[in-house]
């Protein structure tokens, strides 16, 4: 009977049966350095799938089930953290596992395993630079340990080393963690949304195996089994994926110890993360975070598929990259309510009509476009559309802003700044009759709003920069900035008695709005 077989019936079997079970799984496991548990961590161990995240409750047995990997099955593995200090502590479980540090060389952090021979690099990426540091050293086994502490682009690019020159060594990934507490690790729930995101249109099972690759547009695809699919005219293999989610309950070296009272004192949106292994808890705001993540979250769930009855299409706010990496990011707005964003990448829009064209074919009643200038990437888009009778208006972040907050007690250093306050105050829940702003379910829009920090200076309020923001993120917040400039210009709408509605622009008001065809042209200014 094989390993996998005889663990599982152990969580199966009636006692009568069970200690004639154990012998069984002592006896073919007595070569073994490391035996995983019986459950999640078992079904983790022998699953299929190329690349595994394993998490959820705090001390489900993470960390062991990657040494357990590294030491019983691959001849070449890497175990990352996120810091040195933190790798201190995962060399550490090994020399427990091992019962010895034969083998161990402290200063490059590497075992060589006097048993097998398999060699255990164990290691941080502290800095986003890091990554550099394994480039070209292939390993069969690649382990992230707290996994949301890392940027998906250390993720994706120390990966792209996972592999053997020994055909009969199996090559995997395991991610280990808990649910992300900062948007800087919300990538995780959109690299796992078919597990994760209970608004995926395709949810998996726990284990269920998952394939993807890269598309025709450089960005990732699920597809149909592991192929060969035909990409760009090329033959290419998927790789699967899968997420087990892990429990304290499973791992008795902690369940029998006080580890879950230690749990039960953590913070409220903690404890649901750690103990609980929520992945739809509200995130830790940072002390001086510009728009608080719970604010977000209730805008998300008072969201609808369609927008309210009869209001027009008041703004689209365009976050432009014309080539590159990037995407250019469409928010439409019909008053307080956002719908999905429209995500194109930068590739299809390298130059200013192109993106022009993607604005005119979503745009409804005549609304009103703004563009983000910054940097000089949307203006050729903002010019074309001028030049074409769209009223449109330039976004351009660094620009002074003359204006004070709503209770008028402090300027703002910039538009940017005041942009983003702007969105803070409409998303308050404790104005009166509260907030009406609507959100379209998007982690990615979670990270990007949440992101930017603020401090309060002798000139005002001052939001950090987007480059700041950038390095953190690994990329542009565009999804959060197209959303901040379609509530920062464009028309709010507030109806009458009657059934009618009048838009509001910058303080001001403008003609009424007209249901019906005449609507948006009524709103022209």
């Amino acid at each position: 009977m094989r390993l996998e077989e005889l663990l599982k019936k152990l969580t199966q079997t009636k006692e009568v049966n069970r200690q004639e079970i154990e012998r069984l799984a002592l006896d073919a496991t007595a070569h073994m350095k490391w035996v995983p548990n019986p459950g999640p961590q078992t079904e983790a161990y022998f699953s299929p799938a190329d690349e595994i995240f394993f998490g959820g409750q705090a001390g489900g047995g993470k960390s062991d089930l990657e040494i357990g990997l590294a030491i019983n099955e691959h001849d070449r593995s890497l175990i990352l953290r996120r810091t040195n200090k933190e790798a201190d502590g995962l060399a550490e479980r090994m020399a427990e596992i091992l019962g010895t540090r034969d083998g161990y060389n402290s200063q490059k952090g590497t075992w060589r395993l006097p048993h097998n021979g398999n060699i255990v690099e164990i290691g941080g990426c502290q800095l986003e630079t890091d990554k550099q540091r394994y480039k070209g050293n292939p390993h069969s086994l690649i382990c992230f340990d707290e996994l949301s502490d890392f940027t998906e682009s250390q993720y994706v690019f120390i990966n792209a080393w996972n592999r053997s020159a020994n055909p009969k060594q199996r090559c995997r990934i395991v991610g280990a963690g808990n649910p992300p507490t900062r948007p800087e690790g919300l990538w995780v729930v959109r690299r796992w949304a078919a597990w994760l995101d209970p608004k995926h249109p395709n949810p998996a099972n726990p284990g269920e195996l998952r394939w993807y690759t890269t598309g025709e547009d450089g960005k990732e695809i699920e597809v149909e089994g592991p192929g060969p699919h035909i990409i760009n005219g090329e033959y290419v293999i998927a790789r699967s994926r899968t997420f087990i989610p892990s429990q304290l309950s499973d791992n008795p070296d902690l369940s029998a110890t006080n580890y879950a009272a230690a749990l039960a004192g953590l913070p409220e949106e903690l404890r649901a993360a750690y103990r609980d292994g929520d992945f739809s808890v509200g995130l830790r705001d940072e002390p001086m975070q510009a728009i608080p993540s719970a604010w977000i979250t209730e805008a998300q769930h008072r969201w609808t598929k369609n927008p309210p009855h009869g209001v027009p299409m008041c703004c689209i706010g365009v976050d432009v990259a014309q080539g590159g990496n990037d995407n250019t990011v469409l928010a439409t707005r019909h008053d307080g309510w956002f719908a999905p964003l429209l995500v194109i990448p930068g590739q299809e829009t390298k130059d200013g009509p192109s993106v022009a064209g993607k604005v005119v074919a979503n745009r409804r009643d005549e609304c009103r476009v703004v563009v983000d200038i910054g940097g000089g990437w949307g203006g050729e888009a903002y010019a074309h559309m001028k030049a074409n009778g769209v009223d449109v208006a330039s976004y351009m972040g660094i620009k002074a802003s003359m204006s004070r907050t709503k209770d008028k007690q402090l300027k703002f250093t910039n538009i940017r700044t005041e942009a983003y306050w702007r969105l803070r105050e409409a998303l308050d829940p404790s104005q009166p009759q509260g907030s009406t702003i609507m959100l379209p379910p998007d982690p990615e829009l979670v990270s990007d709003l949440c992101a930017p920090r603020y401090e309060v200076t002798p000139r005002g309020i001052k939001l950090e920069s987007k480059e700041d923001v950038c390095k953190r993120l690994n990329r542009s917040p565009d999804r959060g900035d197209a959303v901040v400039m379609a509530w920062h210009d464009g028309y709010k709408v507030s109806q009458l008695e009657g059934g009618s509605w009048k838009g509001i622009k910058g303080g001001r008001m403008t003609p009424k709005v007209i249901m019906g065809r005449a609507a948006a042209r009524s709103n022209r200014r």
